[in-house]
């Protein structure tokens, strides 16, 4: 298949986000003077992941995950019989977010792989991460400079699997023929379930080796970025 444009993902595909999120996250519990432990974080990834997963079949917001997360969080620490304050979640969000965005840890290889596939293709980035974190990081990182149409599902207001999300990026891709787009992506039930939905090729970046998920097609399947430049 030729393929004129490569439609990527970012957090867990270009960017290292369990490796961004750590830190960020351990940088606000000390900038709040608060212990931060394996279990604190365990605790986190739990509700954040299902918050996320909630905001892909659409019954939450973006907004609302910004500062519930750490609502739930802090009551589940109280419950379990942790010693936290009542914090201001909203405040908490703010700092956290600003610490997150300035954490540009990357996947291995994805700057370099970047840097030689958009000699041959043209690129583009769509995401369900949050605008203040996804911006800067695109900055910090110099990822941005990359990419010709930049789709963030917090400033569209739909997001991944969702097929809306696909057609903003194809507008501003240039409504380019389906067959010439690949989606590649981390996450089968964000990326490529909404590669499927859309009509797109999709490549699976599974560096983990997970299994796949029933009826969630891919046309291929890589375990490191550098893969693509053979693919």
């Amino acid at each position: 298949m030729q393929y004129t444009w490569l439609l990527f993902d970012a957090d867990g595909t270009l960017f290292d986000y369990d490796a961004a999120e750590y830190q960020a996250l351990r940088l606000t519990f000390a900038e709040f003077e608060i212990r931060f432990d394996p279990q604190t974080h365990k605790i986190y990834r739990e509700v954040n992941t299902q918050m996320w997963l909630d905001f892909e079949q659409g019954t939450t917001t973006a907004a609302r995950i910004k500062t519930e997360r750490f609502t739930r969080l802090f009551d589940k620490l109280r419950s379990d019989g942790l010693a936290v304050a009542n914090m201001d979640s909203l405040e908490f969000s703010n700092r956290y977010l600003g610490n997150l965005g300035a954490c540009t840890d990357l996947m291995p290889g994805a700057e370099s792989v970047l840097q030689k596939l958009q000699s041959g293709f043209r690129l583009a980035l769509i995401t369900n991460g949050l605008t203040v974190v996804q911006r800067a990081r695109l900055s910090h990182s110099g990822l941005g400079s990359f990419f010709e149409a930049v789709v963030i599902s917090d400033e569209e207001g739909v997001s991944k699997p969702d097929p809306a999300i696909f057609q903003i990026a194809f507008d501003r891709m240039g409504d380019p023929d389906k067959k010439e787009v690949l989606m590649i992506g981390d996450s089968l039930t964000s990326d490529i379930r909404g590669a499927n939905a859309f009509g797109i090729d999709a490549c699976w970046y599974n560096p983990e080796g997970k299994r796949p998920i029933p009826g969630v097609h891919f046309e291929y399947e890589i375990r490191s970025l550098t893969e693509l430049l053979t693919l």
